[in-house]
């Protein structure tokens, strides 16, 4: 009975507040890990993807000129895919709205309108569901040829036109090449952050 009591005060409060803080900080560590090991995997990933800066010095006007060129077709490439996968995070973000309101029906937690008893039978509600999901459909159709549009526009619009080579000499040459490859090392820099948001946006669907 002693070697009972005892096991049963093994645990005293001072002691699981001891164990809960020792947890936490353990935790908070991990945690400070994981962020640091993603923080180091994202920069390799990006400097991976940007590659190192041409090397300029060597390099003659035509030589230049085609680096320039080079970097500006990456950069419009780099803008499309980019403000293609922030269209796919709100594309993610209509479907999570969408599953989202059908498990609240399945759960019968969908709102209920004020109308008189019986008027809305459970047939009556279920088309109504489709036929607001049908009109949710055609809005988003509209929306996406409307952003079609608006993505068209909005990548003329960030890329800009490309510099005026022709009348550059070598050292204009030079900073036109440096700055394009820092825009781009800019560009891989937030679309890596936009694809992070995507998964983040899946597993919030596969968990739904």
């Amino acid at each position: 009975s002693k070697a009972k009591k005892a096991k049963k005060g093994f645990m005293t409060p001072e002691r699981k507040k001891k164990l809960r803080l020792l947890l936490r900080k353990k935790a908070a560590e991990e945690l400070k890990k994981e962020q640091e090991r993603k923080a180091a995997e994202r920069r390799r990933i990006i400097e991976e993807r940007c590659g190192r800066p041409k090397n300029l010095d060597d390099a003659n006007e035509a030589t230049l000129k085609k680096i320039c060129q080079e970097y500006y077709k990456l950069v419009v490439d780099l803008e499309t895919t980019k403000i293609d996968i922030e269209f796919e995070v709100e594309r993610r973000d209509f479907e999570i709205a969408d599953l989202n309101s059908q498990v609240n029906d399945l759960r019968g937690k969908f709102v209920k309108p004020t109308l008189k008893k019986g008027f809305m039978t459970p047939e009556r509600k279920k088309k109504l569901r489709l036929l607001l999901r049908k009109k949710a459909a055609e809005e988003l159709k509209k929306e996406q040829e409307r952003k079609a549009a608006e993505r068209r526009r909005i990548i003329e619009e960030r890329c800009g036109r490309p510099k005026n080579l022709d009348d550059a000499n070598e050292d204009d040459l030079k900073n036109i090449c440096a700055l394009y490859h820092e825009r781009i090392h800019g560009l891989e820099d937030t679309k890596y952050d936009v694809e992070e948001i995507v998964k983040r946006k899946d597993y919030e669907i596969a968990d739904l």
